[in-house]
């Protein structure tokens, strides 16, 4: 029983506004190859900044320049733009969705009726 109704409230959300916005967000942005592109770069000199921090040196003011322009290119890119505020309006249904699990859970802790599932 409690499958069937997991199942079915992830149906619910695969069908909900918030989560049909962001799918169609995503396939927009993947289909945007300079954006991509730039994501990407974005998080290799990420990644090699973090190695570098690891390794006790610091990142070279180029690749802090370079990320900088690309973080501004990235950020003015309405597609993008798109893709971030879809994400956070299924964020902010996920999180409803915990609170009415969690409120669920506090009923039915203390409700005395017994239900075999």
């Amino acid at each position: 029983m409690l499958s069937d109704k997991a199942g079915e409230v992830g149906r619910l959300i695969g069908q909900s506004a918030e989560y049909q916005a962001l799918k169609r967000a995503n396939e927009a942005l993947k289909d945007e190859a300079p954006l991509v592109a730039a994501l990407r770069r974005m998080d290799g000199l990420r990644d090699e900044a973090q190695q570098m921090i690891a390794r006790g040196e610091q990142p070279t003011e180029a690749m802090e320049q370079e990320l900088e322009q690309l973080l501004g290119a990235v950020q003015a890119n309405t597609l993008y733009q798109r893709m971030l505020a879809a994400n956070e309006n299924f964020e902010k249904l996920m999180v409803q969705v915990n609170q009415w699990i969690g409120e669920g859970i506090q009923r039915g802790a203390t409700s005395s009726i017994i239900t075999l599932g």
